[in-house]
C-alpha cells in the first residue's frame, strides 16, 4: 500500500534541512513520538503522533524514533519503526514497516526499532551531543531493557539538550502548504459551528451540539483538535467546561469553543449565541463589548506589531463596555497599567489569544497576552483572537447586576498574518448578531 504524504518530501527536506543548519555536525537529533495512552484496562485511546515527527517527517505510527547523524559529509536521517508483523496487524492493522519507511517517507534510512539501543551506543562512543524533543515511556523502557537500571538510562543520555527551541522557531511561520491545511481545517470547524447553530433549540442537551459538530468532523475526514466546550446558560462562564452533559434551557446563551485537525494541523472557533435564536436585551450588552473588543484586537494584528498589542486593545475595549454598564467603576487609567492589572479581570481572565498550528496551543511563544511577551507578529503566522466576558451565578468572589447573572461570552477566530494586514480565515462562521439570530430562526 502507498501512503500519501501530507506534505512533498521536499517540503519535508526543507524543514529538516532548516533545522539541522542550526546543529553541529558533531551532534546528533532523536525525534520520539508520543506513548500510547491507556483509557481503561486494556483499551487505548486513539494515538496521535508527536508535533515534532510530523512537522519533520509526517510519521504517524507509534513506537517509532528519527535520529539524524552527520557522517562528516552529509546528514543521514533514520527511521526507526516497528517492523511489519502478521499476527499484531491482524488485531491491531497494517504498518508500514521497515521498507514502507524507507521507501515512502523523506528520510534516507529506516530500520527496526529493536536496533535502535545497539545504534545509540554507537553514538555515544563518539562522545555526540544529542538534541531531543522529550523522552517518553517507551523509548526510555527500549534504553532501560538494554541495561541494569533507570539510572543508567540517565548516564547513558547524560549530554543532551532540549532541541524544541529550535524547532519552536520554525514551526511559527506556516508555508504556502500549512497554511492551505489550515485553511481547510477552518473551512470545516466553521461549516460544523453553522450546522450546530441551525439546528440549535431549546432544551437541546449540550451532548447534542457536540455530536452534531463531531459528526461533521467526521463526515469530512476530519477529527476534533481538542474535546468541545460545549456550555449552556451558567455553564458559558467556565473557561474549559467540558462535561457537556446539561440541558441548555430556554433564554439561554450556549458557548461552543470546537475545531478540527487535518494532518494534525488545528482549527480554533469560538461563538456563542442564544439557543431560541434571540439574544434578550442583556446578552446583547454583553456581546457588543465582546465583539468590538474582538474587532479591535483582529486590526492590531499587523506585520511588526508587539504580542501584547492585541490583548491590550481588548482590554481597552472590554473595560470601556463595563464601566458603561456600571459593572466596575474604577478609573480607567488604573485599569490599563504595564501588567494589565484591573477590576477587569474579575470578568475577562485570559488572555487574547494564541498561536495555532500542529498544537492548538501552539509552539512558539505568546499564549498568553499579558504575562508572555511572544514575538512580533510576522507574515505567515496563525493567531487566534478571543476576548470574553464571564459572569458566573455561582461566583461569590465578585459583585455584578443580576440581570447579566449567567451570562459567558467569547468570540474566537483564526487570523493569518499577512503584509496586507489580518485575515481572518474563520470568517465564513458568522458572529454578528443579527446574521446569527437569522440563521437561528430561519433554519
Amino acid at each position: 500500500m502507498m501512503p500519501k504524504l501530507p506534505f512533498t518530501k521536499s517540503e519535508y527536506e526543507q524543514r529538516q534541512e532548516s533545522l539541522l543548519n542550526s546543529i553541529s555536525k558533531n551532534d546528533i537529533v532523536i525525534i520520539t513520538t508520543n506513548d500510547v495512552m491507556i483509557r481503561s484496562n486494556d483499551v487505548n485511546y486513539s494515538f496521535r503522533a508527536n508535533s515534532y515527527m510530523l512537522y519533520l517527517c509526517g510519521w504517524e505510527e507509534e513506537n517509532s524514533i528519527l535520529l539524524m547523524e552527520n557522517n562528516g559529509s552529509n546528514w543521514i536521517k533514520t527511521l526507526y519503526v516497528n517492523p511489519t508483523n502478521t499476527e499484531k496487524e491482524i488485531w491491531e492493522g497494517r504498518r508500514q514497516g521497515v521498507e514502507g519507511a524507507r521507501k515512502f517517507w523523506p528520510v534516507d534510512n529506516a530500520k527496526s526499532i529493536h536496533s535502535l539501543f545497539q545504534d545509540l551506543v554507537v553514538v555515544k562512543s563518539k562522545n555526540k551531543k544529542i538534541h531531543i524533543n522529550q523522552k517518553p515511556k517507551y523509548f526510555v523502557d527500549l534504553i532501560v531493557e538494554n541495561l541494569e537500571s533507570r539510572d543508567s538510562f540517565d548516564n547513558f543520555l547524560s549530554n543532551v539538550n532540549d532541541v524544541n527551541i529550535l524547532i519552536d522557531k520554525l514551526r511559527v511561520i506556516k508555508s504556502n502548504a500549512e497554511i492551505k491545511h489550515m485553511r481547510a481545517s477552518c473551512a470545516i470547524a466553521s461549516s460544523a459551528i453553522i450546522q450546530a447553530m441551525k439546528k440549535s433549540y431549546s432544551g437541546m442537551g449540550e451532548w447534542e451540539l457536540q455530536a452534531i459538530i463531531e459528526q461533521f468532523y467526521k463526515m469530512n475526514k476530519s477529527q476534533s483538535s481538542y474535546i468541545p466546550i460545549i456550555g449552556g446558560g451558567d455553564n458559558s462562564t467556565i473557561l474549559h467546561y467540558k462535561k457537556n452533559n446539561s440541558v441548555i434551557e430556554e433564554g439561554s446563551l450556549v458557548l461552543v469553543d470546537a475545531g478540527c485537525e487535518i494532518n494534525g494541523y488545528a482549527s480554533d472557533i469560538t461563538r456563542t449565541w442564544p439557543i431560541n435564536g434571540t439574544f434578550t436585551k442583556e446578552q446583547k450588552e454583553i456581546y457588543k463589548i465582546v465583539l468590538k473588543a474582538q474587532k479591535a484586537a483582529i486590526e492590531s494584528c499587523q506585520v511588526g506589531f508587539d504580542w501584547n498589542k492585541m490583548h491590550e486593545s481588548s482590554v481597552l475595549h472590554i473595560s470601556e463596555g463595563l464601566l458603561e454598564l456600571g459593572i466596575i467603576d474604577t478609573d480607567l487609567g488604573d485599569i490599563i497599567g504595564e501588567n494589565f492589572d484591573g477590576r477587569y479581570r474579575d470578568f475577562f481572565m485570559h488572555g487574547t489569544g494564541h498561536l495555532l498550528g500542529l498544537d492548538v496551543h501552539d509552539v512558539g511563544g505568546g499564549r498568553k497576552g499579558d504575562d508572555n511577551p511572544g514575538p512580533s507578529l510576522q507574515p505567515g503566522m496563525i493567531v487566534t483572537v478571543e476576548p470574553g466576558l464571564y459572569f458566573s451565578k455561582w461566583r461569590s468572589d465578585v459583585s455584578i447586576p443580576d440581570k447579566y447573572a449567567g451570562i459567558g461570552i467569547r468570540i474566537e477566530d483564526d487570523i493569518l498574518i499577512t503584509e496586507n494586514g489580518p485575515e481572518i480565515i474563520t470568517k465564513s462562521c458568522p458572529k454578528e448578531i443579527e446574521d446569527i439570530e437569522v440563521l437561528i430562526r430561519n433554519k
